[in-house]
């Protein structure tokens, strides 16, 4: 790909961000050193490299932001999965179906809650 079609993508990516509610920060990715953009979520973008930027302040232990972002990770993967148990629950017709969903449902909320609650810790 050339080099023009690169940075046009990019830029492209920037505005777009931008049309979204994301805001610009005075901050550079340490990678690429392309402006960083504060999504609405509160999570800092690069819109060159395309990826989540963790900010790790000085003094804070890399372990306590890695295990955070497990956590964010699998809370929003369980959401993901309450989300196609509410679809499929709402087209199925068979009972015992239905209880299996729910009881699916059921855990998956209680391990969200778990998830949660870890990370108020």
């Amino acid at each position: 790909m050339p080099r023009e079609d690169t940075e046009e993508a990019h830029i492209k990516r920037m505005a777009d961000l931008l049309r979204q509610g994301s805001t610009l920060t005075d901050l550079a990715c340490p990678a690429c050193a392309s402006p960083l953009f504060k999504l609405r979520s509160g999570d800092l973008w690069c819109a060159k490299c395309e990826k989540k930027v963790i900010v790790v302040k000085e003094g804070e232990e890399p372990a306590k932001v890695a295990s955070s972002m497990v956590l964010e990770t699998l809370e929003s993967t369980i959401l993901a999965k309450v989300q196609e148990i509410q679809n499929r629950m709402q087209h199925e017709e068979n009972v015992d179906e239905l209880q299996k969903l729910s009881k699916t449902l059921a855990e998956l909320l209680e391990n969200l809650e778990k998830v949660r609650r870890t990370k108020r810790i």
